[in-house]
């Protein structure tokens, strides 16, 4: 299942002007040295032993296991080049928006008379600077995945079927059945 948050940072990492390392070791030495030396907190983070930690610093295991290779992986993404994500979130939150790619079944709180059937739809659009900011500020709170999808349905309610008040007030857009979202910077 694709998440919002995974979206939100994926998109940030397009960003990086560097690749992360390539290798086990390599990784594994990035995560200590962001722990302040501490393999223990390293070790428990990623859910193995400290002398397994350890092991990989000084590259006596090379190949971790498919599953503990993604959560090496994922970990070294959460804190690789902090100030160029800082850069690009404030970058997208103050100028230049943020476009959403998304593929779910968008469902309506509206008028009497109206339909509020829910569809499946297909959007391509760019968020304005303060929507991208709220996904972000959202995101660093630690919002739930519910909490993200509310305020991306609410950012698509304004600017894609509300058209920025020029039209449907008071209808509520509700984001269900998520099948793609992607975000770009």
């Amino acid at each position: 299942m694709v998440t919002v948050g995974e979206g939100l940072d994926k998109a940030v990492q397009g960003a990086f002007t560097r690749p992360i390392p390539k290798s086990a070791g390599a990784q594994m030495r990035y995560l200590v040295k962001q722990h302040k030396g501490s393999t223990k907190r390293v070790a428990e983070l990623l859910g193995i032993t400290q002398r397994t930690v350890e092991r990989y610093v000084k590259d006596q295991i090379k190949k971790p296991r498919p599953e503990l290779a993604a959560r090496i992986e994922r970990e070294v993404k959460k804190r690789w080049q902090p100030q160029v994500r800082a850069r690009a979130k404030q970058a997208a939150a103050t100028t230049g928006g943020i476009m959403i790619d998304t593929r779910a079944r968008f469902g309506f709180t509206a008028a009497p008379g109206t339909t509020d059937d829910a569809r499946l739809r297909h959007l391509t659009l760019a968020l304005p600077p303060r929507h991208a900011a709220r996904l972000f500020d959202a995101q660093e709170a630690g919002a739930t995945e519910q909490r993200l999808q509310q305020v991306a349905a609410e950012a698509l309610g304004e600017v894609y079927f509300r058209d920025n008040g020029r039209r449907a007030h008071g209808l509520e857009v509700e984001l269900t059945d998520l099948e793609h979202i992607e975000f770009e910077l």
